[in-house]
Parts: structure tokens; C-alpha cells; sequence
């Protein structure tokens, strides 16, 4: 080998092909770090774990959240049945305190069922029912059900509640009766 000649292995990332070429990269791989498979396929089996792990994590937390919700939902309206089936009662007593003369207010009767109709709706509003208000607003589908169209006497009144038929009520926000209306046109 002469003096200018440089040996084909001076280079460290130099190597000889079969045609006795200088060739840049000899292993014919690429240039990386160099890791055993079995590293590299337990590293990926790390990452999918911690992966699911945190994605069970995230769909428990919302799991216990939507559960939490529930449970206040059915506190806030766990007596919905039974106080829907006192409505009739209400509207009964309603009905009967109209009946009654109202020059007879001193009559013993008549301040038995005003007591008696007071303590209910107290009781009633205490568990969180509140009546739904009617009479002169305008027509709201969300709380009103229209069940008939009279001639309003006045333009103001038209499309506004002239008569309620039957009141509506909600309980802690939720509509359980919606209040059936008579709207001016």
C-alpha cells in the first residue's frame, strides 16, 4: 500500500462492498440506538398499558360523576309520583273553596277546608313544589299546554294567557303538570 493511499477501514463509518467499493454505511441498517426487540416490544406493552390504565382511570372518574348526578336527581324528585297523584286533591280543594259563599267566611266549614287546603300546599312547597304561573304571560310551550283560543278584548292580550283551566306545577324545577291554558287571538 503506498503512503497516499488511504486503507478502506481508516474511516470508522466506511466499509468495503463486494466490488471492493468504499461504502458509506457496511450493516445496512440505520443509524440508531441499538435495542434488543424484546426491549423495544416491552417498552410499546409498557406504553399501551399505562395507556389503558389511564383511560379506565378517566371512564371510572366519569362513571362515579354521572352516578353522583343520578343520585341527586332521583332525591330531588323521589316523590314526584305520589305528589302528582295529591294534584287532584289540590284542585278539589281548590274547586270546593270556590263553591263555598264567600259572605260565608265565618262559617266553621268553610275555615276547616282553608286550614286544611293551607297545610297541604305548605307541605307540598316544603317538598319543593311550586305552582306554575299562567295567567296573563304569554304562551309558553315548555310550562303551558294551550287547550282552546278565545277572542281577546284587547290587542295587548293577543297571544297571552286569558283563562287557566287547570294549574300546572314543577317540582325542584321539573315540570310534573303543565299548566292547561286558554290563549286570546
Amino acid at each position: 500500500m503506498k503512503k497516499n493511499e488511504k486503507h478502506p477501514f481508516d474511516n470508522d463509518a466506511k466499509g468495503i462492498d463486494s466490488a471492493g467499493e468504499a461504502v458509506e454505511n457496511p450493516s445496512g441498517t440505520e443509524a440508531t440506538p441499538e435495542c434488543a426487540p424484546d426491549e423495544l416490544s416491552v417498552a410499546e406493552k409498557l406504553a399501551e398499558t399505562n395507556d389503558k390504565y389511564l383511560r379506565l382511570v378517566a371512564e371510572f372518574d366519569n362513571f362515579r360523576k354521572r352516578i353522583a348526578r343520578e343520585k341527586l336527581d332521583i332525591l330531588l324528585t323521589a316523590g314526584e309520583n305520589v305528589i302528582s297523584g295529591l294534584l287532584p286533591v289540590v284542585d278539589d280543594f281548590e274547586r270546593a273553596q270556590e263553591a263555598m259563599p264567600s259572605d260565608d267566611a265565618d262559617n266553621a266549614l268553610t275555615a276547616g277546608v282553608k286550614l286544611i287546603y293551607d297545610k297541604l300546599i305548605a307541605y307540598l312547597q316544603s317538598q319543593g313544589l311550586q305552582r306554575i304561573d299562567a295567567k296573563g304571560l304569554a304562551l309558553d310551550t315548555d310550562l303551558h299546554e294551550a287547550v282552546g283560543k278565545m277572542p281577546a278584548t284587547d290587542k295587548a292580550l293577543r297571544g297571552k294567557i286569558i283563562e287557566v283551566v287547570q294549574n300546572g306545577y314543577s317540582l325542584n324545577g321539573k315540570v310534573i303538570r303543565f299548566a292547561k291554558v286558554i290563549v286570546g287571538e
